[in-house]
């Protein structure tokens, strides 16, 4: 029979899973669970929120770049004097 410390042990860690589950677990594929439980066995927690900023950065920088791409098409669009084109790149070789 187990003792009463390794059954709250096991306890405790059901209720964990279960939470877990109800945040976000329904639904995800068997890759994105192993993913996710990949993420959480090998990096710290430190390192995933370093991860989830440095994703959070870059959808912000997509989000500037299409918001400039739009502000182009209305512009032309409305008949307003277009943008200078960007400079061209030039190639310079180095010996």
């Amino acid at each position: 029979m187990m003792d009463e410390d390794r059954v709250i042990e096991l306890e405790e860690r059901i209720a964990q899973l279960e939470q877990r589950q109800r945040r976000g677990g329904a639904g995800r594929s068997a890759a994105e669970t192993a993913f996710w439980a990949v993420m959480h066995n090998v990096f710290p927690e430190d390192a995933r929120r370093h991860l989830k900023n440095a994703g959070r950065e870059q959808l912000l920088a997509a989000r500037v770049y299409l918001d400039n791409w739009i502000a182009r098409l209305d512009e032309q669009e409305s008949g307003a004097a277009a943008a200078p084109p960007p400079p061209v790149a030039e190639s310079i070789e180095v010996k």
